[in-house]
């Protein structure tokens, strides 16, 4: 008896993963700057809509200068220096019941390039509002000790902020 592949796996295989980057944005204090994500297909998982600065590569762009940008869309900081950078693309999947919603439909999940950046200006800097006609990201912000950040994070992506908390950890202290 041949058993065929289940349809979802099928439709899983055929989508790529989104290249994108994140930022652990720190502030002299070594607390991580972590925004809550506006109720989108994430609701079902209110209590775990924090997160760090991500967001797409666009087409030639070097990830470096993708984190500089995404950071500043995102949350308007501009006063950082690159402090560190993962040295490895981390991956995470969408659960099942999210794949063809989350993430425009057209990814089984991301592939992430993470840097570490060191905050140098006021928090006065930091503007989460929507900017040229684009929808904000986030409806609140803080700092948060990076031992917590990963308990913060949506389930299927905690694996990688273990990782990017874990490789970071020295620059908080």
């Amino acid at each position: 008896m041949t058993l065929l592949p289940n349809p979802s796996d099928l439709s899983r295989a055929a989508l790529p993963f989104r290249s994108c980057v994140g930022i652990m944005l720190l502030n002299r204090d070594g607390l991580v700057w972590v925004g809550r994500r506006r109720p989108k297909w994430a609701s079902d998982h209110a209590a775990h809509i924090w997160q760090m600065p991500q967001g797409g590569i666009e087409k030639y762009e070097p990830p470096r200068i993708a984190a500089l940008r995404e950071l500043r869309e995102e949350t308007g900081v501009t006063s950082v220096e690159v402090v560190d950078e993962y040295s490895d693309w981390l991956t995470y999947e969408l659960p099942e019941n999210l794949l063809g919603i989350a993430l425009k439909g057209r990814y089984r999940g991301q592939r992430q390039k993470w840097f570490a950046m060191r905050f140098l200006g006021d928090d006065s800097e930091i503007d989460i509002a929507q900017k040229d006609g684009t929808k904000a990201e986030f409806n609140a912000w803080r700092w948060a000790p990076i031992e917590s950040v990963p308990k913060l994070i949506i389930p299927f992506k905690r694996e990688v902020y273990e990782r990017v908390t874990s490789a970071f950890g020295h620059l908080a202290g």
